[in-house]
């Protein structure tokens, strides 16, 4: 085994060292973009998935010819949701989405307009941002209710009490 001179030692040491201060300055940037991002949303969120049923109601050309599939939404909350499907749907287009509310078992119809869409993480779906627009507003108070009801069940049920058994005896007050 050849040794390395110090001066070669001393320059990776730089080097990996300017590597990993680069890394933490740009994690450090992402996660203040992010605080930013969820300082800046109009309600509150709640991160949790949801079956849905999409139906689009706007004409779109050049629609692909398999089924249009939307599988389920994330980070819903009063004003919109994050859905994932197997299509890049067009910004402005106008849904009617059946969310069924996992732990209610209950489905909420909502309309929204697609205000971002781009290729998921995984490559092979699709993601789209959907703003609620001329929703009935019993829809969306029974959706405030729920993302306020499975926030309260999740800080303050550490001990992991069914939420069924959780909800009947914590009923949210209406504001």
């Amino acid at each position: 085994m050849a040794k390395k001179n110090p001066e070669t030692k001393n320059e990776e040491k730089v080097f990996v060292k300017e590597r990993i201060i680069a890394k933490r300055l740009k994690n450090s940037k992402k996660e203040a973009a992010d605080q930013e991002i969820k300082a800046a949303r109009k309600a509150e969120r709640l991160d949790e998935e949801n079956e849905v049923l999409i139906t689009i109601l706007s004409e779109i050309e050049n629609l692909p010819k398999e089924d249009i599939l939307y599988n389920y939404s994330e980070d819903i909350s009063m004003t919109g949701t994050r859905i994932q499907g197997n299509c890049l749907l067009p910004v402005d287009t106008f849904l009617k989405i059946d969310l069924v509310l996992k732990n209610l078992k209950q489905t909420v119809t909502v309309f929204g307009k697609v205000k971002w869409s781009k290729p998921a993480e995984d490559v092979k779906s699709y993601e789209a941002g959907v703003e609620f627009v001329d929703t009935p507003e019993e829809s969306i108070k029974k959706l405030g209710d729920y993302i306020l009801s499975i926030n309260q069940y999740k800080n303050l049920n550490p001990v992991g009490v069914p939420y069924w058994i959780f909800a009947k005896f914590n009923k949210p007050s209406s504001k």
